[in-house]
């Protein structure tokens, strides 16, 4: 929908509640979790089937982003789950609602 820019963050994909985690960062998320989902590259997130987007943070700039990964990289794993939890308790994928209209995902409006 004409993005100028795209939304820096840092991101966790899982294949499932649980599952196996992968800890990310962007310079365009959207662009980024559709290739995750296309599996678009060979390696972890395809062999794995991370296509479940989790948890995000977004970042203005990319240094701080860069930090942020690099932090929750050495975070243990009930940590991570507990970060996902907090704001996304029943794991939802929260890449799923952005190519939808916003009638599909709020009811008709009376416009």
């Amino acid at each position: 929908m004409g993005r100028e820019r795209g939304l820096i963050a840092v991101y966790i994909m899982t294949n499932g509640p649980y599952g196996t985690l992968y800890i990310g960062v962007t310079s365009d998320l959207h662009h980024r979790v559709a290739q995750h989902r296309a599996g678009t590259f060979d390696g972890f997130t395809k062999k794995y089937q991370l296509k479940r987007l989790v948890w995000f943070e977004t970042f203005e700039f990319m240094a701080p982003a860069l930090k942020r990964e690099k932090s929750l990289k050495r975070y243990l794993r009930d940590w991570k789950i507990n970060l996902i939890e907090r704001d996304n308790p029943h794991w939802q994928d929260l890449s799923l609602d952005w190519d939808r209209s916003p009638e599909w995902k709020h009811g008709p409006t009376d416009e």
